[in-house]
């Protein structure tokens, strides 16, 4: 309840995105509305996400999935949210820093402004979604045009194929 009066009056910076609970009757189920990263292939989207807090919250992390799922490298296919921000415990393969995991001095704003960065600059060397992070290091404009598509196809813009295909398969 404090982290959505905190949210509510102080909003969030520029504007990237709204939080708050599905219903008043309910604080553990949320919705946010985060606004694609300018300089990016999300650029213009508009992403609806659910967030399922614990009942120990904020000993433990809330999860956060997509809804649709977003072709991400760091978002697994059924649009769960894979970021270190959201991991407990031990880090066993020590790829994570203790810092960069979840505690509960997080915040649902900290976790929001986490995964906008992380929508800019995936992080290739922990992904959730394998086909997409290959896709990306293989191919980023096919991954860059797939995730422009997305977007549009979210918005409800018509997409043209001929329009959307790159020009050395023209």
């Amino acid at each position: 309840m404090t982290e959505y009066k905190q949210l509510t009056s102080n909003g969030s910076p520029d504007g990237m995105f709204t939080a708050g609970p599905v219903s008043e009757k309910d604080f553990f189920t949320w919705e946010a509305l985060i606004q694609g990263p300018e300089d990016t292939p999300f650029e213009g989207g508009l992403f609806l996400a659910k967030l399922t807090f614990p009942n120990d919250y904020p000993l433990s992390p809330f999860k956060m999935k997509f809804d649709p799922p977003l072709l991400h490298p760091n978002i697994y296919a059924d649009g769960n949210v894979c970021i270190s921000i959201l991991h407990t415990g031990v880090d066993r393969t020590g790829y994570e820093q203790a810092s960069e995991r979840w505690s509960p001095v997080q915040s649902v704003e900290k976790v929001l402004l986490s995964v906008i960065s992380m929508l800019a600059e995936p992080n290739l060397e922990s992904g959730a979604n394998i086909d997409c992070c290959k896709l990306y290091r293989e191919d980023k404009p096919e991954y860059e045009r797939r995730v422009r598509r997305m977007v549009k196809q979210q918005l409800g813009i018509p997409v043209d194929d001929a329009e959307e295909t790159p020009e050395k398969e023209k």
